[in-house]
C-alpha cells in the first residue's frame, strides 16, 4: 500500500516553514494522542503517521531529501515500529510547559561529503572509495566517556533529573542543570583515550556504491555514518553529494546527451554515413543529402537511464558545417568553378535561404524609400 504524503498528512503546503508544520502537529496530535482516543487503534495509527512525517519535514536533511526522492529516500530506514507516546507532549510543548525529562545523549551530528565523478561513471554507475574525517565512538570506553572500571556519577545538584527548578514570583520555572549542563550524570573519571567525551577523531574509508543515472545535485544518504553521537547516543548520517565533471564531447540534460558533430560541406550537400561517438561505443549516422547545419538528429536509447524511473534517454547530435581551411590551388580552382555554377550569392535553385534573405533585404530598403 503506497504511503500517504508527509505534507497532506499534516495539512500544510510543501513550502510550509517550521514554525507552520509544528503548528500543524500540535493540533493533530492533541486530536489524535491515545490518551484521549483509549483503545482506538485508528487513532493510534494515525498518531504514528503524524508523529512520522513531523519527524522528517523538521529535520532539514531529511526534509531535503524527501522532497527530492519522495518516500524511497528512507526505504532503508529502520523508522521504527513503535511510537513512545510519552515523548509527545515534551517535544511539542516543551517550550511553553518546561522539560522535566532528564536530557537525552546527543545524537552525532550529520555530515556531507562533496564526490565529484565522470560522465561515464554517473551514467554506468560505479563504486567509489572515499575517506571521511570523523568523530567514531571510543572503544576504549564504549562512547560512555567514563574510565575504565567507572561510571558516572548522578548530578548532586539536579538529583540525576537534568532539570533544576527556579522560582520566579508566582511560577516555577525548569532549566537545564548548571552542574551537569542537562545530563543528569557527572564524570568524575574520565576515559583516558577521549578525555570523558565518549568520542574519538578517526578516518575511515567507505565504500559507495554509485547507482547508474545520478546527475549533479543527487545525495547517496548513508545511515549510520556521521558523526558519532555523544555518551554512546547514535551516530548521525553521512550525506554523499553528486556533482559531474564537464565531459569533453558531451553535455546532459536530463536523461538525453547532446554533442556537435562537424561534417564537411561536401558530405552536407551529397549526404553519406559517419561514426558518431556515444557512451558506451560508436555507432553510424547517416547524413541525408542537403543536410544544413544545426540539424539536429536523434540516436534512440543511447542516453542516460534515469535513476528514478528507468527511462532510458536518448542522443542528440547536432551537425556543424564546417568551412575547409587550408586549400591548396587545385582545390581553390574547383570552388571558385562551383562557385560560378551557383549563378553567385544569390542564386536561387542552390541557394534558397540566400536568395529568401536578399530579397527580404531588397524590399526593406524599398519600404524606406517610399
Amino acid at each position: 500500500m503506497a504511503k500517504k504524503d508527509y505534507y497532506e498528512i499534516l495539512g500544510i503546503d510543501k513550502s510550509a516553514d517550521e514554525r507552520e508544520i509544528k503548528r500543524a502537529y500540535k493540533r493533530l496530535a492533541m486530536k489524535f494522542h491515545p490518551d484521549r482516543n483509549p483503545g482506538d487503534k485508528k487513532a493510534e495509527a494515525k498518531f504514528k503517521e503524524i508523529k512520522e512525517a513531523y519527524e522528517i519535514l523538521t529535520d532539514s536533511n531529511k526534509r531535503a531529501a524527501y522532497d527530492q526522492y519522495g518516500h524511497s529516500a528512507f526505504e532503508k530506514v529502520n523508522m521504527g515500529s513503535s511510537t513512545d507516546f510519552s515523548d509527545i507532549f515534551g517535544d511539542v510543548f516543551g517550550d511553553i510547559f518546561g522539560n522535566n525529562r532528564r536530557q537525552r545523549s546527543s545524537r552525532g551530528a550529520d555530515l556531507r561529503y562533496n564526490l565529484e565523478l565522470t560522465l561515464e561513471e554517473v551514467v554506468l554507475g560505479v563504486m567509489k572509495e572515499i575517506h571521511i574525517p570523523n568523530l567514531v565512538e571510543c572503544k576504549a570506553c564504549k562512547g560512555s566517556g567514563t574510565k575504565i572500571g567507572t561510571k558516572p556519577q548522578t548530578c548532586h545538584t539536579c538529583h540525576g533529573s537534568g532539570q533544576i527548578q527556579m522560582r520566579q514570583g508566582f511560577f516555577t520555572v525548569q532549566q537545564s542543570c548548571h552542574s551537569c549542563h542537562g545530563v543528569g550524570s557527572i564524570i568524575k573519571n574520565p576515559c583516558n583515550i577521549c578525555h570523558g567525551q565518549g568520542r574519538v577523531e578517526k578516518s575511515k574509508t567507505l565504500s559507495v556504491k554509485i547507482p547508474g543515472g545520478v546527475d549533479t545535485g543527487d545525495r547517496i544518504r548513508l545511515n549510520g555514518e556521521g558523526e558519532a553521537g555523544k555518551n554512546g547516543a547514535p551516530s548521525g548520517d553521512l550525506y554523499v553529494q553528486i556533482s559531474v565533471k564537464k565531459h569533453l564531447i558531451f553535455d546532459r540534460e536530463e536523461n538525453n546527451l547532446y554533442c556537435e558533430v562537424p561534417i564537411n560541406f561536401a558530405m552536407a550537400a551529397l549526404g553519406g554515413e559517419i561514426e558518431v561517438p556515444t557512451l558506451n561505443g560508436r555507432v553510424k549516422l547517416k547524413i541525408p543529402s542537403e543536410t544544413q547545419t544545426g540539424k539536429l538528429f536523434r540516436i534512440r536509447g543511447r542516453g542516460v537511464k534515469s535513476v528514478r524511473n528507468g527511462v532510458l534517454g536518448d542522443l542528440l547530435c547536432r551537425v556543424v558545417v564546417e568551412t575547409p581551411v587550408s586549400l591548396n590551388e587545385n582545390q581553390k580552382q574547383l570552388l571558385t568553378e562551383l562557385e560560378k555554377s551557383f549563378g553567385g550569392p544569390t542564386g536561387e535553385r542552390n541557394s534558397p535561404r540566400s536568395k529568401r534573405f536578399f530579397d527580404g533585404v531588397k524590399k526593406f530598403f524599398e519600404d524606406l524609400t517610399h
